[in-house]
């Protein structure tokens, strides 16, 4: 495929061993290693300790036969399942990471998901708290199961736009509404994936040149970067993962 004009060979000395590969490992390690304010825009869905909640979580009493049940066991080499001070650190410290590889016109959109805990609304704001949050986008998805009697069914996700100040959408992009009606991905074997589309929205709404996801999972943001043509950077924990998003990057490739 066709890369668009300015490579990150030229622009960020020191970044090309990053590019068009899955590194397996720690991300906050990896990111530690790369140079500063090499990257453009990140794009990436943490897991959201899931396993960690009050409520019923994925628990439906019938055998959990629904697509998220495989979040039952957790993530390979990861169980999802932290103590919520120590799951809060951990992210802040991946946003840090983030931001110190992220270049003044750079933003990250930040996938995750509000949810009501011990009675109250988890919005994830001692999460984002001192981060220079822009805007948050609703990803409305398709409906779902509710368990829980006290509240209505959850039916959308939150992005964060977490931008740096010089930090500018493509031309016309801002006449997009801060909704974006996309049905979940379901033909995909990893327990939680990115919908490609979604992937897509982002990336298409900037002009990025290097594009990561430090979670990258099954590679949905590698695959959108490559459809656009921009050069792009995936890490994950879990070696399973990582050969998964490379056989469906390389599928793109062909």
């Amino acid at each position: 495929m066709e890369i668009k004009a300015e490579t990150a060979e030229n622009s960020q000395p020191g970044i090309s061993n990053w590019l068009g590969k899955v590194h397996q490992g720690d991300c906050i390690d990896l990111m530690n290693q790369m140079p500063a304010a090499s990257i453009d825009l990140i794009v990436t869905s943490p897991p959201y300790n899931i396993k960690n909640s009050t409520g019923n979580g994925l628990r439906n009493g019938s055998g959990g036969k629904w697509p998220q049940a495989a979040l039952l066991k957790g993530y390979a080499a990861h169980n999802d399942a932290m103590p919520h001070d120590e799951y809060v650190k951990w992210q802040r410290d991946c946003l840090s990471a983030m931001m110190r590889v992220l270049s003044e016109d750079g933003a990250i959109f930040y996938n995750h998901k509000w949810r009501v805990q011990g009675g109250l609304l988890q919005d994830r704001a001692d999460i984002v708290a001192g981060f220079p949050v822009r805007q948050i986008i609703i990803w409305q998805r398709n409906g779902g199961i509710n368990f829980n009697p006290g509240y209505f069914l959850p039916t959308y996700e939150v992005i964060y736009l977490i931008a740096k100040p010089k930090f500018k959408l493509a031309p016309k992009a801002n006449a997009q509404g801060d909704v974006w009606r996309i049905p979940q991905e379901t033909k995909n074997p990893h327990p939680a994936p990115f919908p490609l589309a979604l992937a897509q929205k982002c990336v298409d709404a900037t002009e990025a040149k290097v594009v990561l996801d430090p979670f990258i999972g099954s590679g949905t943001t590698a695959i959108a970067a490559e459809l656009a043509g921009w050069r792009w950077i995936g890490m994950d924990i879990s070696e399973e993962y990582c050969e998964l998003a490379r056989s469906r990057i390389r599928i793109t490739q062909k």
